[in-house]
């Protein structure tokens, strides 16, 4: 039942980076405005230019975070977890995204490694609203 949980939590990723997404592309619109004539301030060019690194910061961990939901979701299924468990870090270990093909980590250490990544997604999601505020807080005012 952990595995399912995990799947589920890891699955919540997809929302956050649908954020994220449309955040960034904001961020790169805004960044762009000069090509139409738009003045921009130099301080919330460098908080666009800084949203940006974090959109494609926060992709990162939001296809890590994807590729683990999957995994989760399809051993929550097992009927052979230990079996299937040795399988799967002998094909990372061949694909050269794990540095060694066995891995003495048991679930719930996995587990934890996996909700870590979804950790790091939301920081990255909660540093570009950060901001993204603070981008909205420095556009002049007409009056």
């Amino acid at each position: 039942m952990n595995l399912i949980v995990v799947a589920g939590l890891l699955g919540r990723g997809k929302q956050l980076e649908r954020l994220s997404d449309g955040i960034t592309l904001l961020a790169l619109a805004y960044g762009l405005a000069p090509l139409l004539g738009a003045p921009l301030q130099p301080l919330a060019s460098l908080l666009s230019i800084t949203l940006l690194v974090l959109g494609v910061l926060h992709k990162y961990w939001a296809i890590r975070v994807a590729l683990d939901a999957e995994l989760f979701a399809h051993l929550a299924a097992s009927r052979d977890l230990t079996a299937d468990t040795h399988t799967l870090d002998q094909a990372l270990f061949e694909l050269k995204l794990k540095p060694q093909p066995l891995d003495s980590r048991a679930w719930p250490a996995r587990s934890q490694a996996a909700l870590n990544l979804l950790r790091r997604q939301a920081l990255c999601l909660g540093l570009q609203l950060s901001l993204a505020l603070a981008i909205l807080l420095t556009l002049p005012l007409k009056g």
